[in-house]
């Protein structure tokens, strides 16, 4: 009996000590659990935002974003995956689009994938993570998670700064506050307002509020924010969610 318990002992070391982890990977490794998982590898999403149709694919290692609208020209379709971006008008690739022009319009693109897909985001490759400990927000109490990006493969935007709040009991992320620097920059705050599940991942939906000035730092957000000193800028809301499974 006593050989059994060491042996025991010992896989659960052995265990522990294979587990490299950092205590936000963990914290991250979790909540992508809670709002899907493996189902985000496996998934197609659809939806519609603001008018424009937007399907997403994403792996560890590829992906596929397009979005498609209709304007006094035609019907407009962006592609932007591992490859580029590509834009068609009526069906006919437009080369006229300057470089400028492709950077906006790819980081427009990925910019509604990336929130819609969170957490899954969060393990990309680029990601460095920091657990700044537990803090309590409106009565609950959360995980605290940093997140900034390395500059090889962390994109045009790679000095932008994202915090997560991390619910310490379902893993669900409930805030979110962000600074950026393209556009002439700023900083939000983003709160859940509802969520669903379709296809076994949790969508959710957005209030956005955003500080009288623009250069506060995004660590100050839930401060202002529980003193009421945020304007509510905006609803970021998903429709018409469709989930397809790509698993035979």
């Amino acid at each position: 009996m006593k050989k059994m318990l060491f042996v025991a002992f010992l896989l659960i070391v052995g265990l522990q000590a294979c587990d490299q982890r950092s205590e936000a990977e963990k914290i991250v490794d979790l909540a992508i659990e809670a709002h899907g998982g493996k189902a985000f590898e496996r998934s197609q999403i659809e939806f519609d935002f603001r008018d424009i149709h937007y399907q997403i694919y994403k792996t560890a290692d590829s992906f596929e974003y397009t979005r498609e609208f209709t304007d006094s020209t035609g019907l407009i379709k962006d592609v932007l995956n591992n490859s580029g971006f590509v834009r068609t008008l009526n069906g006919t690739r437009v080369d006229t689009l300057t470089e400028e022009r492709i950077g906006a319009f790819s980081r427009s693109v990925n910019s509604v994938a990336y929130f819609a897909f969170l957490p899954y985001g969060l393990n990309d490759p680029a990601t460095i993570k920091e657990y700044l400990g537990e803090v309590s927000l409106n009565g609950e109490n959360y995980h605290l998670i940093k997140v900034t990006f390395e500059q090889e493969g962390g994109g045009e935007d790679y000095d932008d700064q994202f915090l997560y709040w991390i619910d310490t009991e379902d893993y669900y992320v409930d805030f979110l506050a962000y600074s950026y620097h393209t556009d002439g920059g700023g900083v939000r705050m983003r709160e859940v307002s509802t969520s669903q599940e379709v296809g076994g991942i949790r969508f959710q939906n957005y209030l956005n509020y955003k500080p009288e000035n623009k250069v506060t730092p995004v660590e100050d957000l839930q401060e202002l924010y529980e003193t009421g000193q945020l304007e509510l800028l905006s609803e970021i809301n998903l429709e018409n969610i469709k989930v397809k499974s790509l698993t035979p």
